[in-house]
C-alpha cells in the first residue's frame, strides 16, 4: 500500500486490474467474483458498456453544471424517473452523493418541515438498534453499531433506539402478526416515554442491511409502525440505501408489503458504481413546505451533477432492459436454497435470511440457545479472507451491535445467472469448509 493513502485499517489488497461484469481480476491476473456487488453497490456488474457509453457522451457536454448556476437535462431526467418508480406522492427529488449524505438530508429536511408547521419542538429522531444509517456524525446518531458510534459520542446527540425485530434471536415466529405487533409497539412506547410532541421521525431500513445481515421484518412489522407514525405525527423515512435499486426482487425493499414512507434514502444501487450518486425522495407537501418557508438550508456541492446523473439513467435502462429486478428474485430464491442446503451441512450455520440478492447467513455457536461464536475467533473477517483467498469476495459484519456475532453478506450483481451463482455457491461451500476445519473443537462444543 502506499506511504500516502489510509483506509480504516493496515489491510492490504492486491491492486485491481480490471473488472467486467460480476467479475474483477487483480495485477497478476487472479480472478474474483464478486459476490457482494463490493459494497452491495455494484448492481448491475462492472464495466458496462452502454453505461460507459451514456457517461462518455455527457463528458462531451459537460462534466459539472452548479446547482444554483444551471439546471441540466440530465439530474431533471433522473429525479423524474426516480420519482416514476417511488410509491404515489413521493414525487420530489433532492441528489446527494452517497448514503450518509441521504440520511443527513432527510433528517434535515423533515426537522425544517416541522419547522415551517410550527413544531419546533420535534427534533428527536427514533432508529433501531442494531442499525446503520451512515458515517457522518449526524446519520451516526441513529447508528446503532457501537464500534462506528461509540468514540463520537462525545461529539453528537445520540438518538433514540428502539431493538431491531431480530425474532430468530428471541426465539419468535417471524410469520406470526403477532410477532410484528411485538416489536411495532416498542416504537409507540418509546414516542409515549420520548414525548410524542418531541418526536420528529422514525428512520428504519426496511429490509436490513450491514448491521442485521438481511433481516426481513416480522409479518406486519412495517404497517403497523406506518400506522403508528401517522398516529402521533412523526415522520416514517425509509432507509433503502441497500434494499433499494431492485436487489430485492422489487425496486424498493418496503414495496414487498406496501408501505408508504415519508421520505426514502436511495443510493449504492441507484448509481450501481460508476459514480458517487444517491437521493432522497419527499412527498410534495414536505418539500413545498419548508419552500415556502424559506427554503431547503442544506445542500452538498455534487448534487445533482450531470455526469452523475447521466451515469443514473443509464444504471436505470439497464435494470430495465435487462429485467434485473424479476432475475434478482429468481436467482435469489435459488441462492436461498442453496445457502439453507448449507445450513443443513454446516450446523455453525445459525440462520440465513434476506429477500432477492441481498441474502445473508450468521454463525453461531449453538442454534439452539442462539449462542455466537467466541468473538476473539473474528470469524466475522476469517471466513471472509478465506473467501477471498478462493477468489470470492462476500460481506461482513458483527450481528450484535458490532461486539459479537458473525453473519456474511451474498449478494452478488443483479445480472448474476444461474451458472455464475453455482459458481459462486461452489466457492462459498468450499470456503466454510476450510473455515470449519480452522475453527477450535471449544467453539463447536455446544452445536
Amino acid at each position: 500500500m502506499s506511504d500516502h493513502l489510509f483506509y480504516q485499517s493496515r489491510l492490504e489488497r492486491p491492486h485491481l486490474d480490471r473488472a467486467d461484469g460480476i467479475y474483477m481480476w487483480d495485477k497478476s491476473g487472479k480472478r474474483y467474483i464478486d459476490g457482494s456487488s463490493g459494497a452491495m453497490v455494484s448492481n448491475i456488474g462492472h464495466s458496462n458498456p452502454r453505461v460507459l457509453e451514456a457517461m462518455r457522451r455527457q463528458m462531451d457536454q459537460s462534466t459539472f453544471g452548479y446547482r444554483l448556476h444551471f439546471q441540466t437535462e440530465a439530474s431533471e431526467a433522473l429525479a423524474s424517473r426516480a420519482a416514476a418508480l417511488a410509491p404515489e406522492g413521493l414525487n420530489r427529488v433532492f441528489f446527494v452523493s452517497g448514503g450518509s449524505e441521504a440520511t443527513e438530508s432527510a433528517m434535515k429536511l423533515a426537522r425544517q418541515y416541522a419547522l415551517a408547521r410550527g413544531e419546533a419542538q420535534r427534533s428527536k429522531v427514533i432508529a433501531r438498534h442494531p442499525g446503520y444509517h451512515g458515517s457522518t456524525l449526524g446519520a451516526l446518531s441513529v447508528t446503532g453499531y457501537a464500534p462506528l458510534s461509540a468514540p463520537f459520542d462525545p461529539m453528537m446527540r445520540a438518538m433514540p433506539k428502539i431493538p431491531a425485530p431480530r425474532a430468530y434471536l428471541d426465539g419468535l415466529d417471524p410469520e406470526d402478526p403477532a410477532t410484528g405487533a411485538y416489536y411495532a409497539q416498542m416504537l409507540e412506547d418509546r414516542i409515549l416515554e420520548e414525548g410524542p410532541q418531541t418526536v420528529l421521525a422514525f428512520i428504519v431500513e426496511p429490509i436490513g442491511g450491514a448491521s442485521t445481515g438481511a433481516l426481513v421484518p416480522p409479518a406486519g412489522y412495517l404497517t403497523r409502525i406506518r400506522k403508528i407514525c401517522d398516529r402521533y405525527g412523526v415522520l416514517l423515512i425509509h432507509d433503502e440505501v441497500m434494499s433499494g435499486g431492485g436487489r430485492t426482487g422489487l425496486f424498493f425493499g418496503a414495496d414487498h408489503w406496501q408501505v408508504t414512507p415519508d421520505l426514502i434514502c436511495l443510493s449504492k444501487g441507484f448509481g450501481g458504481g460508476y459514480v458517487p450518486l444517491g437521493a432522497v425522495i419527499a412527498k410534495d407537501g414536505i418539500v413545498d413546505a419548508v419552500l415556502d418557508a424559506g427554503g431547503f438550508a442544506h445542500g452538498h456541492t455534487y448534487a445533482g451533477n450531470p455526469l452523475a446523473c447521466a451515469a443514473g439513467l443509464a444504471v436505470l435502462d439497464e435494470i430495465e432492459r435487462g429485467d434485473l429486478t424479476a432475475n434478482a428474485a429468481r436467482v435469489g430464491a435459488i441462492l436461498a436454497e442453496r445457502l439453507r442446503d448449507m445450513m443443513q451441512k454446516y450446523p455453525v450455520i445459525g440462520d440465513v435470511r434476506g429477500k432477492g440478492l441481498l441474502m445473508a447467513f450468521e454463525l453461531m455457536q449453538d442454534r439452539q440457545s442462539k449462542a455466537p461464536l467466541p468473538p476473539e475467533l473474528n470469524a466475522y473477517n476469517r471466513l471472509v479472507d478465506i473467501a477471498y483467498a478462493n477468489g470470492l469476495i462476500i460481506y461482513s459484519r458483527r450481528t450484535r451491535g458490532g461486539l459479537s456475532g458473525d453473519h456474511f453478506m451474498v449478494c452478488p450483481p443483479m445480472i448474476t445467472t444461474d451458472e455464475q451463482l453455482e459458481e459462486i455457491t461452489e466457492l462459498l461451500d468450499r470456503s466454510l469448509g476450510e473455515f470449519v476445519e480452522t475453527l477450535p473443537a471449544s467453539a463447536l462444543s455446544e452445536t
